[in-house]
């Protein structure tokens, strides 16, 4: 018995360490770095452009912006009626499995499954939105 209520204390112990410090640590990660985002934004090059359509549509100014309203790009129906407002918590969640998160899309990416890569696109993407010099010369206006 002794044993079992030892075990029982150690447990209940972690689990408190593990509610109070867990926070601390996660409140403790570096901040995204939007240099290195826009490094990994060079791998979605093949797709995408950040001031024009391509196979995908272009990305300056797309924090903030409705999913599916690009004009001159065709979205797949299921994108345009997706009612999405990409904010960095959604584009997180689209961006590690675009395929499960929005099924239908014509995104055919698996995903970007590291969380600091995908904090630091998102960075890089919210940058390119308030400082649309970081789009590039030919910023939409």
């Amino acid at each position: 018995m002794a044993i079992a209520s030892r075990l029982q204390k150690t447990l209940l112990w972690g689990a408190v360490v593990l509610l109070f410090v867990s926070p601390a640590f996660a409140a403790g990660a570096p901040p995204a770095n939007p240099e290195h985002g826009r490094q990994i934004y060079a791998e979605c090059a093949g797709c995408h452009a950040m001031t024009e359509n391509g196979m995908g549509p272009l990305h300056c100014g797309l924090v903030g912006r409705r999913a599916g309203s690009v004009p001159g790009f065709a979205y797949s129906e299921v994108m345009r009626e997706s009612r999405i407002v990409w904010t960095p918590e959604k584009l997180g969640e689209f961006l590690k499995s675009p395929l499960s998160y929005l099924p239908g899309t014509n995104m055919g990416y698996d995903g970007l499954y590291d969380a600091r890569d995908r904090a630091d696109l998102i960075a890089f993407l919210q940058l390119a939105t308030t400082d649309v010099s970081a789009c590039g010369t030919s910023a939409p206006q």
